[in-house]
């Protein structure tokens, strides 16, 4: 069963067990910037970078997209101005709410990779380059792309719960998905169960400043741990406001109805710990 407390901006979902899912409208610097220090055991996020968008293009359009065609004539979401000043601001509030001995994972396409990437060094250790194999392709400048990056870093000694996992990980994209820039919640999955797994309980907490489509809030309840994200977009709230309450009541995630895995071309090595609801 799952209590709902609604306030202006704000959505709590709270499972039987303990379980918390905290859901903001707030930016990702205004969000951290709530938070005290060392109030975050890890951050997985995948932020809406505008740097690709600004300066490649693709036959005549943009990359990406302008995330303008809701159907309503409002955007789905703001991009992150991710400059070096912008984005080394963010990453001081990461390192601060998570405090010493914890980790983060940052997702990263090719382009923001290669721009923004050597700026985590000032902040965290970085330990590991993850490649995110799509399995299918998709579109591409010169090149179609397959695949994108995760950076896993650390404030310090903070080793991982399992030492059997490669550093790609198989997944397939979320096809057509309903929220632009949709993740498999496997992928966050993946992440939680590396540096978590079955260490996790209720007061656990996992923070995605860039909330999305909420797969990562799925994937942390999914993994013991409670949850707390924000985002601009009322959009990205309302969708995952109801992924949640839906694995809350053990019901079909709205968005994500199957698992994105080929258990012949990917291990789930993060079944091994998930916690059903």
């Amino acid at each position: 069963m799952t209590s709902v407390t609604q306030q202006p901006a704000e959505h709590q979902l709270v499972h039987t067990d303990g379980r918390t899912a905290r859901l903001v409208r707030l930016d990702a610097l205004s969000l951290l910037g709530s938070l005290p220090d060392g109030s975050v055991d890890l951050v997985v996020t995948d932020p809406a970078y505008n740097g690709m968008n600004q300066h490649l293009s693709f036959g005549k359009g943009r990359i990406v997209g302008s995330y303008a065609e809701r159907g309503d004539g409002e955007a789905w979401f703001d991009e992150f101005d991710d400059s070096p000043e912008n984005y080394g601001a963010f990453l001081a509030e990461v390192a601060r709410v998570l405090g010493p001995d914890r980790s983060a994972y940052f997702m990263f396409d090719s382009f923001s990779m290669l721009t923004l990437a050597p700026l985590l060094r000032e902040h965290f250790s970085v330990k590991n380059v993850l490649t995110w194999d799509k399995v299918a392709i998709g579109m591409g400048h010169h090149f179609r792309r397959k695949s994108e990056f995760i950076l896993y870093c650390t404030t310090g000694r903070a080793p991982l719960v399992r030492r059997d996992v490669a550093d790609v990980w198989r997944i397939r994209r979320v096809h057509r998905s309903a929220y632009p820039t949709q993740k498999p919640t496997e992928l966050f999955e993946a992440m939680v169960a590396a540096s978590l797994g079955g260490n996790a309980t209720t007061d656990t907490i996992v923070c995605d400043p860039f909330l999305g489509s909420g797969s990562s809030a799925v994937a942390a309840l999914r993994q013991g741990c409670s949850f707390l994200g924000g985002d601009i977009a009322e959009a990205s709230l309302d969708a995952a406001r109801a992924r949640v309450a839906a694995a809350f009541a053990g019901e079909v995630d709205p968005l994500q109805a199957k698992s994105l895995v080929d258990p012949l071309l990917q291990k789930a090595f993060w079944e091994d710990t998930r916690v059903a609801f």
